[in-house]
């Protein structure tokens, strides 16, 4: 070999040499950056468990730093659920769970029976509206929280509980040994036919059986001569996806997009279609919204809004457009995880951006730092052309606020009876309904709230050491026979006699009422509200 092709050749050797090496030590780099990275975390971690100030177990260390991984992600709805959490989150989908079917309120400082469910091991003992719990497994429940009367009524199918009760009218605590069953909470909280043919929906929730029940509802209703429908989903957290999907479904055509999802996961994109033919293509539908109806409430909601199927009444919703999925983990642990943004038919992110100086729970801060701002900008439009703005939660086509006047007297009032005193004044107010009921001191929910009737009640509230001027008694007086209104016709009638009552003077609910008695055909809601069916055309105070 010449002494030249020796050079040329070992000069392309040390070229590649050292281009290899070059190659090989960024490529050690880029491996070694995540090896130290976690290098790193395993050295703090170490050097937490050895030599902080207070004794930490390894464990704890571990979930600390899941916890804190997650909460940088800045979003509440991304959480690590353990073995309890996924229970809960259990009953929440499925509407199933463990106990004596009851609802119960912390009233007086004992647990206040609302109401027993139909069917359930506390109606068939006996067990009614107003009852006291007082100890449970002799445990006393003075001063429990709500959370803790819940988890002590709930337990294992099939296993035992001891309560004793307390009952207006009877001198000696009444005892009773119950086994608890599977309770199944259904998501149609109350059906009823008001008058003039408008049938009244309360939803709750949405769990696996929503649409199956909405649907019996529906049909009841129908049967007894319902010609329109009021459909509640104020307060409606929302749930599964699906059955969002599924209730929509009940109502639009084949074909008809319900909602689309994007995300990068595995089937994080999606288009939900109608495909099922509707039931009630004759039915007029008015939904009612308020800031708590969100998630599943607001597909529904927006399905219906963009396909001018029903007509949206109330306050804006809350305004989360994301969906989450939920990965098993170890020791039966799961993580919840963000993984699609959904979007109504038209193409709406309702997902809600902060106002700069909005009053809000931090959390919905946090969860409103993740909107699709460019969606959010847009006009968009319904089938028929009426505009439709996204971002913010679903804007109704018929704004009604509650009460101002009946509002500003609650805050006058809360503010003159301070902390304690609001609980003392709803305790009172629990306490005389049930006192009107166990007497039959009204005749049916439309009484009329006399001064007598209040005088009895302020008395009651003296005698609790609560006692109002003049200046503040005069100022929130209507707010009070409001007050003594709902309430009595609640305990006395149930949520159904509430209900009736609310339709004449809860302003959402009363206008909703107008509009659906006044349609026959679905198409007749949008002429009813302005020429142009213009959202927000219909303002109450």
């Amino acid at each position: 070999m010449s002494r030249q092709r020796l050079i040329v050749t070992t000069a392309v050797a040390l070229v590649a040499f050292l281009s290899g090496g070059w190659f090989m030590q960024q490529g050690a780099r880029r491996d070694e950056s995540v090896y130290q990275r976690a290098r790193l975390f395993d050295d703090v971690l170490a050097h937490v468990a050895e030599y902080y100030v207070d004794s930490l177990d390894e464990r704890q260390l571990y979930r600390m730093a899941v916890d804190g991984l997650l909460r940088e992600l800045r979003d509440p709805y991304t959480v690590f659920l353990d073995q309890r959490d996924v229970r809960s989150l259990s009953e929440l989908t499925t509407g199933n769970y463990g106990g004596l079917g009851l609802q119960i309120e912390v009233r007086d400082g004992a647990i206040l029976v609302v109401a027993p469910l139909p069917e359930t091991p506390a109606e068939r003992a006996g067990i009614v509206t107003g009852d006291r719990i007082v100890d449970v497994d002799g445990q006393s429940t003075v001063r429990w929280n709500q959370d803790q009367a819940v988890r002590s009524l709930r337990g294992q199918v099939g296993s035992r509980v001891t309560i004793r009760i307390e009952r207006p009218g009877v001198t000696d605590l009444i005892t009773y040994e119950l086994t608890r069953a599977q309770i199944h909470a259904r998501s149609v909280r109350l059906a009823m036919l008001l008058a003039n043919g408008t049938g009244y929906v309360e939803l709750s929730t949405f769990s696996e059986q929503t649409a199956r029940e909405l649907a019996a509802a529906i049909d009841s209703l129908r049967g007894a001569g319902m010609r329109s429908l009021v459909l509640d989903l104020r307060w409606n957290p929302g749930g599964i996806l699906d059955e969002g999907v599924a209730v929509a479904d009940l109502f639009l055509d084949p074909g008809q997009e319900i909602v689309s999802t994007r995300g990068r996961a595995p089937g994080g994109t999606r288009r939900f279609a109608d495909r099922a033919p509707q039931r009630y293509s004759d039915l007029p539908i008015v939904v009612l919204l308020n800031g708590a109806s969100a998630s599943a409430s607001e597909i529904v909601a927006g399905a219906l809004q963009d396909h001018d199927r029903a007509l949206v009444v109330g306050t804006t919703s809350f305004g989360k457009g994301l969906v989450q999925s939920v990965f098993p983990l170890s020791n039966d642990a799961s993580l919840k995880l963000t993984t699609s943004r959904w979007y109504t038919p038209s193409g709406r992110s309702i997902q809600r951006a902060p106002r700069s100086g909005e009053d809000r729970d931090p959390d919905e801060e946090v969860a409103a730092s993740l909107p699709d701002s460019a969606v959010a900008a847009e006009t968009y439009h319904s089938d028929r052309g009426r505009p439709l703005r996204g971002g913010g939660g679903i804007a109704p086509d018929v704004v009604v606020r509650p009460d101002s006047v009946l509002a500003a007297a609650a805050r006058q009032l809360q503010q003159a009876l301070g902390g304690r005193n609001v609980i003392r004044f709803t305790d009172a107010l629990a306490a005389f309904a049930l006192d009107v009921r166990a007497r039959r001191g009204v005749a049916g929910p439309m009484f009329e709230v006399t001064p007598e009737m209040r005088a009895a009640f302020l008395a009651l509230l003296a005698g609790r050491g609560v006692e109002l001027d003049q200046e503040t008694l005069g100022a929130t007086r209507a707010f009070i026979d409001y007050q003594l209104g709902t309430q009595v016709a609640r305990f006395a009638f149930g949520r159904a006699g509430e209900v009736r009552r609310l339709a004449g003077s809860d302003p959402v609910l009363s206008e909703a009422y107008r509009l659906a008695g006044r349609a026959r055909h679905p198409s007749e809601l949008f002429a009813l509200v302005a020429p142009a069916a213009t959202p927000t055309s219909a303002q109450r105070p």
